[in-house]
């Protein structure tokens, strides 16, 4: 009877430890391996990745720096290290945009130099595991001594690349070659539980990548090591440094957290990290921390354009409510992160609010850091412009044209979701992906032409009828809901939308959760599911906090932030005031071959007199175009706020 009593206990507590261990996601998001993304905003600058930006980013990183020359001699164990020690991340973020655009846009010519990459950097990998050709080419015996020199952010961004190749194309090189390197780290760092953390978060998103793609528990349990270092200041802070716990989020354990402090970007990735072992291991600690950090984000601390980090000296947080308009300085990589960070919140709790700001970001902050003709980069992003900014072709530290790159190649991560129960419709892309739902092969594919109008049509056609539910998301914006937490809200009258859902045709019953139209149905082939999400112009204000937006307006229409730019207002964006009474028009615009909808309405515009002794105002049209393909045209004065009274106005003689 004892023996029973104490196996049903051990029973009971072997399953107490396996229920602990599950999942804490509500779906996980569909690789884009097994999306073809088909629509007429998106596939074009996939192509254009594939093609433009990828050339740039090539030829920058093979031809006119030394970043590949330092692998090849790196193996070769001669000559000196070039360059700056995170380098090599830049290569690594080349290779996963290539391995996405492969699966996109196959390119013979892109896989050999990708695969030509992956010799040189298989060849520099030391016997023990160890790569970073800053260290090898220059003095080996100081490597994992400094934490300030991203050798674990240069191995996160080979982890993500080597996942990303696998996915794409089935070889798995690249794959050994990180694998080595993570049981190398695994070794050196968590299981001596050496005194040390990452200076630059990243390493945190490539180990669980890693993981998932092996199901080696060792590299979750060292992104779990990683993210537990902060907040134990390993390093020894010196008076006067420019950096302190704040800049690099290790002021408090993560679990600990409530405040967005310090580097942009490096919070990003940590705290996507972060929300990545949350759901593997169901550790609640991390998920109310990510939660309470993200309502820092977004409640206080984030622009219209969904970019962060308003300030250069430390590419950062200042204080609430900081957020300059020229000079703001909102990273590419930022808004990138913003994307990654929201998608895993969106898994971890099925809440749409959280989508809302990862598309804010996407289509605003982060596609603005790319150029139409896809070679030539924002690394800073301001939402005005006294004319003075302009793209580049490449910057010294250049992490943001590859990262852009790689998010855009990659796009189709992003669109859809799956359980055993659920397809989840986040983003609309049209699109073509092969599921699987309740042991069921699905076909899905989706047609619209969002960003510019809200009609989509999505076809289901599972291989055999299937009961499962569908979750599409309602954008907060067709609620008048701008952000979570309305830091910024709409200003003008505009009706809520009610949205109607038609399955073949029909009305269908639907239930709303957490920003989702719930659809339960028995899905057989051929299935459509039609709705049209309403476009209309919004005038959107901003929280008295911000006072920089004081008296401005600032227009957004479906997900689209605009801005007027001089190129389309007699190349002046600083001598108006908004007419709050004028009418708003939309109308079909090109900015250089770039098809999207521009917003007409009336200003007063304050000019010189002929004789040039006073000023005089008139009324005249302005022309608002999507923040994103500003400073295509040249340099151009640009404002995303505009005043509203005659204080704010600045004249340009």
């Amino acid at each position: 009877m004892k023996v029973i009593t104490y196996s049903v206990v051990i029973i009971l507590l072997l399953n107490l430890k396996i229920s602990a261990q599950q999942p804490a996601k509500y779906y996980t998001s569909v690789d884009f391996s097994k999306v073809v993304v088909t629509d007429n905003f998106w596939k074009p600058k996939i192509d254009m990745v594939a093609t433009k930006s990828l050339e740039a980013c090539i030829y920058q990183t093979e031809v006119a720096t030394p970043r590949i020359q330092n692998f090849i001699n790196a193996a070769k164990h001669s000559g000196k290290f070039v360059g700056i020690y995170y380098d090599d991340s830049d290569v690594y973020k080349a290779l996963e945009a290539m391995a996405y655009s492969l699966k996109n846009h196959p390119d013979t010519a892109v896989e050999n130099t990708a695969e030509r990459w992956i010799g040189y950097i298989a060849a520099a990998q030391m016997p023990d595991g160890y790569l970073d050709t800053y260290f090898e080419l220059g003095d080996i015996s100081k490597r994992w001594t400094e934490i300030s020199y991203h050798e674990d952010y240069n191995a996160g961004h080979l982890m993500e690349a080597a996942v990303a190749y696998y996915d794409a194309t089935g070889k798995r090189k690249l794959l050994d070659v990180a694998i080595k390197l993570a049981n190398h780290i695994d070794t050196t760092m968590r299981i001596n539980n050496r005194q040390w953390f990452s200076g630059h978060e990243e390493i945190e998103i490539g180990l669980m990548k890693l993981y998932h793609v092996t199901g080696n528990e060792n590299y979750e349990k060292l992104a779990n090591w990683y993210i537990n270092q902060r907040g134990k200041h390993v390093h020894e802070y010196q008076k006067g440094e420019w950096f302190t716990p704040e800049y690099w989020q290790d002021e408090l354990p993560v679990k600990d957290q409530t405040q967005i402090t310090g580097h942009a970007v490096r919070a990003m990735y940590l705290y996507s990290g972060t929300a990545d072992v949350a759901a593997a291991t169901n550790n609640k600690d991390y998920m109310n921390a990510m939660k309470k950090v993200w309502e820092d984000v977004v409640y206080r601390n984030m622009y219209l354009t969904g970019g962060i980090g308003s300030s250069g000296d430390n590419e950062g947080f200042t204080k609430d409510y900081d957020l300059p308009n020229k000079e703001a300085y909102c990273e590419t990589c930022a808004s990138v992160g913003m994307v990654l960070w929201n998608e895993r919140m969106n898994e971890l709790t099925g809440d749409a609010k959280y989508i809302d700001v990862l598309e804010r970001s996407l289509y605003n902050g982060a596609l603005d850091g790319l150029s139409l003709s896809g070679d030539r980069f924002f690394y800073g992003n301001p939402l005005a412009s006294n004319g003075d900014d302009e793209r580049s072709a490449w910057f010294g530290t250049a992490c943001c044209p590859a990262n852009i790159s790689r998010l855009v190649a990659g796009i189709g991560n992003y669109i859809y979701g799956t359980n055993d129960k659920s397809l989840w419709v986040n983003l609309f892309i049209g699109s073509n992906a092969s599921l699987k739902i309740n042991n069921t092969n699905v076909d899905v594919n989706m047609q619209t032409n969002y960003p510019w109008d809200g009609k989509v049509a999505l076809n289901i056609s599972p291989s055999t009828p299937a009961n499962f539910d569908v979750y599409i998301r309602i954008p907060g914006w067709t609620q008048n809901d701008i952000v979570d937490g309305n830091l910024y809200f709409v200003n003008n009258e505009v009706q809520k939308q009610t949205p109607q859902f038609l399955v073949n045709g029909k009305q269908a019953d639907f239930k709303q959760q957490n920003g989702y139209a719930v659809i339960s149905n028995k899905w057989k082939k051929g299935d459509v599911i039609t709705f049209e999400y309403a476009m209309p112009v919004m005038k959107i204000s901003s929280k008295k906090d911000v006072l920089y937006n004081d008296d401005r307006l600032a227009f957004q229409r479906g997900p689209i932030v605009y801005c007027f730019e001089g190129a389309d207002n007699n190349n002046e964006a600083w001598n108006f005031t908004l007419n709050l009474t004028s009418d708003i028009q939309t109308i079909n615009y090109k900015i250089l071959n770039e098809p999207v909808v521009a917003i007409q309405t009336t200003a007063n515009v304050i000019q010189p007199s002929l004789n040039g002794s006073t000023l005089q105002t008139t009324e005249k049209i302005i022309t608002a175009i999507p923040y994103y393909t500003w400073c295509n045209r040249g340099k151009n004065q640009m404002q995303v706020w505009l005043p509203t009274k005659m204080k704010e106005i600045k004249v340009n003689y």
